[in-house]
């Protein structure tokens, strides 16, 4: 059998899909009884914890606008902002109203058991952002430059979030159009079709790709002495990444409905009001001339 045909069979031969169950994942990392330490959770905290950690470095160099007291602040009040935020989020966002699932607030100890899923990061967001406003108000601090030390911290959490949404074989992606594709994978609950593991695109696009970003933007340039850059760039980022990885994920089971009738995702829809802030913000950034180092920081002062 010459070159050619051999090539040609191989070519017609159908990829076979990566099946999600043959890699031997599981949701927890170990079981004591009824009780499991679930790699969820753990991302949650990985995420926050190398968050605070890389903030007390960052704090460390020159113009620094929060002390260690406050940064100590941020890590309880922002995991509070997380948690909360993510529910109540989710409560709003993602029930009642046409998702065809009762809405959570008719059930208020339904927000409380987190166990059973559901976290928005829009609403994840905004609890973010009232515990920075809280932190920054009650320790006398400028509340954009906290949040550009904060935004570079945030794609850490994002990153090891989305890991451990593949890892429990959740969320997964749209069917995929192309047979061939190699990564495609067949996730349990989903049906026998071949999807598009979205997940992993998100933990590359929203976590991977920013957090290079951000790390480059605040330790190899000025742009931390340019208040609103690095939230306004982070901002950006994660709308466009959220923005372009909706394409690709399959929109939440109740929501299907919304995203026929108006042609984008709920999570589409709720990321183009951020793409436009963060520009507004870059732009009055880079329009304002650069603050000089040490200007303002009540790390230097602070006992």
């Amino acid at each position: 059998m010459s070159l050619i045909t051999l090539a040609a069979a191989a070519a017609a031969q159908v990829h076979e899909p990566i099946y999600w169950e043959r890699l031997g994942l599981t949701n927890y990392l170990f079981r004591i009884g009824s009780f499991e330490l679930r790699w969820y959770s753990l991302a949650y905290l990985a995420g926050i914890v190398l968050g605070y950690w890389h903030l007390t470095r960052m704090i460390k160099a020159p113009g620094a606008p929060l002390a260690q007291r406050h940064a100590d602040d941020l890590f309880f009040y922002c995991t509070l902002g997380i948690i909360l935020g993510g529910r109540i989020g989710y409560a709003t966002f993602y029930t009642g109203g046409n998702s065809n699932v009762p809405s959570m607030w008719l059930h208020p100890v339904e927000l409380l058991q987190l166990w059973h899923g559901g976290m928005s990061f829009h609403g994840g967001l905004i609890g973010v952002l009232l515990a920075l406003a809280w932190v920054s108000w009650r320790g006398g601090l400028n509340f954009l430059r906290v949040a550009d030390y904060i935004s570079v911290c945030v794609p850490f959490g994002m990153m090891f979030g989305r890991l451990a949404n593949f890892v429990n074989g959740e969320l997964w992606g749209r069917v995929v159009t192309d047979p061939d594709l190699p990564w495609a994978m067949v996730f349990p609950d989903a049906g026998p079709l071949p999807r598009h593991p979205s997940q992993l695109y998100e933990a590359g696009l929203e976590g991977l790709v920013m957090i290079v970003i951000m790390l480059l933007l605040f330790w190899k340039t000025r742009a931390r002495f340019r208040p609103g850059l690095l939230v306004g760039v982070f901002t950006v980022g994660i709308g466009c990444a959220r923005f372009i990885v909706e394409f690709f994920r399959e929109p939440d089971a109740q929501l299907e409905a919304f995203a026929r009738e108006t042609g984008l995702s709920m999570g589409q829809w709720l990321t183009i009001p951020l793409i436009v802030l963060g520009l507004l913000l870059v732009a009055r950034a880079l329009a304002k001339p650069a603050l000089a180092s040490g200007r303002g920081s009540p790390a230097a002062s602070a006992a």
